[in-house]
C-alpha cells in the first residue's frame, strides 16, 4: 500500500526557509511522477512543484526560483526546500505521487495534481508571517 508522510513545516518569518520533507514508501514502479501541492487560505489546491522518474523538475510560476523539489531514493524520501518564503505562500503543503500510466512528466502534471495524482500524505502546514 502506498504510504506518503510529511514533516517539516512550521512557523517563519518573511525571508526565511524551510524543508519539508515526505517519507515515501509501498511502491516500487520504475515509472512515477512526485509533487507537492498546497492549499492556501481560501484558495483551492494547486501544483507547485513536481519531478518524474527520469529526474525532470517543473514548478509554478509562484515558486520558481524560490524552491527546490529533490528526492533521495536511498532514502525514499522526497523533498521540498523553501527559500524567500513570503506571506502568501501560508498553507497546507501535500506530497503526492502519481502510478497509474500512462504517467505523467514533471511538466504535464503541474497543472493537473490534484486531480490526477492518486496518493497523497496528510498534509503539513508552513505559517510565513509579515
Amino acid at each position: 500500500q502506498v504510504h506518503l508522510v510529511e514533516s517539516g513545516g512550521g512557523s517563519v518569518q518573511s525571508g526565511g526557509s524551510l524543508r519539508l520533507s515526505c517519507a515515501v514508501s509501498g511502491f516500487t514502479n520504475r515509472q512515477y511522477c512526485l509533487g507537492w501541492i498546497r492549499q492556501r487560505p481560501g484558495k483551492s489546491r494547486e501544483g507547485i512543484a513536481a519531478i518524474d522518474s527520469d529526474g525532470r523538475r517543473d514548478y509554478a510560476a509562484s515558486v520558481r526560483d524560490r524552491f527546490t523539489i529533490s528526492q533521495d531514493n536511498a532514502k525514499n524520501t522526497l523533498y521540498l526546500d523553501m527559500d524567500n518564503l513570503k506571506p502568501e505562500d501560508t498553507g497546507m503543503y501535500y506530497c503526492g505521487v502519481d502510478l497509474d500510466p500512462p504517467v505523467l512528466t514533471a511538466s504535464q502534471s503541474l497543472g493537473v495534481m490534484p486531480d490526477v495524482f492518486g496518493h497523497w500524505g496528510q498534509g503539513t502546514q508552513v505559517t510565513v508571517s509579515a
